[in-house]
């Protein structure tokens, strides 16, 4: 006797949850080698950015490529995890998507229109990975 086991098809569900770590993962990718490269910049060079005297937040700029650097590192590396769509991931993922967006945001006068845009992707890499429901029980 032999048994025959139909494979169900995913649901819309399911496709849009892959859908959107998928996204989350080549966004987190791209954001963490544009840090990498940002990192480099402002480690490498520092006329690079602009620096202003009376901001508040006034840091050492290699400081700040070091930080920008290991973030893009990590950020690599959590995406790597998203496209195998790990749970660990996924958290990793809204961690460090939120410091970027804190380092950015403290990095605003040295390069302003590349903070803003580096904070809006990462609004959306934290919005693609926690909208996600996976529905585990939908799948017996």
């Amino acid at each position: 006797m032999t048994a025959t086991h139909t494979a169900h098809a995913p649901s819309t569900k399911q496709n849009w949850a892959a859908g959107l770590t998928a996204f989350a993962a080549v966004m987190l990718t791209i954001a963490g080698l544009l840090a990498i490269f940002r990192g480099i910049m402002a480690i490498a060079e520092d006329d690079v950015f602009v620096t202003t005297r009376n901001y508040v937040f006034q840091f050492d700029l290699t400081g700040w490529g070091w930080v920008h650097l290991a973030l893009g590192v990590v950020a690599v590396i959590v995406s790597m995890g998203l496209f195998v769509t790990s749970t660990w991931a996924r958290v990793a993922g809204v961690g460090v998507a939120a410091l970027v967006i804190i380092a950015n945001f403290l990095s605003l006068p040295y390069y302003p229109v590349w903070s803003v845009v580096m904070i809006a992707m990462s609004g959306f890499i934290i919005w693609a990975l926690c909208v996600v429901q996976r529905d585990d029980t939908s799948a017996m």
